[in-house]
């Protein structure tokens, strides 16, 4: 498999090259440059690769939630490269790769499988999270924004991790579910690392390419700040 990821729905900029067993990355925090680095990002990660875009099996990103501006900024390049290689896409939730950044490090740090559910939770300002909660074998999964406290109603027993800026946002959220603190990455933002594994494993398990022009964000809301109501 030979895929380009990437994502730029949270203050991570990223791009990820998928070489078979071999993964190239790039990722550089930023709250407003996305467009200006994400393709210098894929140029260099395609000559590092010593491959070419239409050498590629097809393009996957994070197609959100998050940023709004960061959302149109990856499905746009997504778009563009995809169409002018005459390349398939992939989306991938930025929730879920949240959750399989979380089972990524802490396998790194050498932690026993996680036998429980995850909660990927952002912060999606407005006083209000994005969330999901994934099994462990990181199957896509219901994804909602609302108040924390309306989250935490929600959600099911049996959290034993979680990850994402809504952890530092709202540090009751851990609180209430009784995570330890070594269990909660709480300034994880999605990366094109997790996004172009879950790609792969979602493609390998026969999940679909789909057409360039599908290449479209997945908001949840359509509000990114409050309107003062008139008087």
């Amino acid at each position: 498999m030979k895929l380009l990821a990437l994502d730029t729905a949270s203050a991570q900029c990223s791009a990820a090259l998928l070489l078979g067993d071999r993964l190239l990355v790039r990722g550089v925090p930023t709250a407003r440059d996305h467009a200006k680095l994400l393709l210098p990002m894929v140029d260099e990660l395609l000559a590092e690769g010593g491959v070419t875009l239409r050498g590629l099996d097809g393009i996957a990103f994070g197609r959100g939630p998050g940023s709004f501006t960061g959302l149109r900024v990856a499905a746009a390049v997504t778009q563009g490269l995809a169409a002018g290689a005459n390349l398939p896409v992939r989306p991938v939730s930025s929730l879920r790769a949240l959750a399989a950044q979380v089972r990524r490090v802490l396998a790194d740090r050498g932690e026993a499988p996680l036998q429980g559910s995850l909660l990927a939770c952002m912060d999606a300002r407005m006083g209000e999270v994005y969330w999901g909660v994934f099994a462990p074998a990181l199957a896509d999964a219901d994804e909602a924004v609302s108040p924390p406290g309306t989250m935490l109603a929600a959600v099911p027993a049996g959290i034993v991790a979680g990850a994402g800026r809504g952890f530092s946002a709202y540090p009751s959220i851990a609180t209430a579910l009784g995570l330890p603190p070594q269990c909660v990455l709480a300034e994880a933002e999605p990366h094109a690392a997790d996004v172009a594994a879950l790609a792969a494993a979602d493609l390998a398990a026969g999940a679909p390419w789909l057409d360039a022009t599908l290449a479209q964000p997945v908001y949840l809301r359509d509000q990114v700040a409050h309107v003062p109501r008139k008087p």
